[in-house]
């Protein structure tokens, strides 16, 4: 059963990021803590086989594609990963 947790003496930049993120994400407040705490106290750690099988997939699925320093570089200007 779940259980409930008061949280007092939150510092007001703790709060307003919180808030931000639940925002962004359409969630409540609640539901953003409780996703933060998780992602901190519960990461998802895959096994190294599971790691490698899965860059072996993606490798597999780029085929013969290239990237060079110059592309990935502008990639990163754009804001991807």
């Amino acid at each position: 059963m779940p259980t409930t947790l008061t949280l007092k003496n939150i510092p007001d930049n703790v709060y307003e990021r919180l808030k931000a993120s639940a925002e962004l994400h359409r969630r409540s407040l609640n539901s953003e803590a409780i996703v933060c705490l998780e992602a901190v106290l519960m990461p998802v750690k895959a096994a190294p086989d599971e790691r490698r099988a899965r860059a072996r997939q993606l490798r597999a699925e780029l085929g013969s594609v290239k990237f060079c320093s110059r592309d990935i570089d502008a990639l990163k200007r754009q804001g991807r990963p």
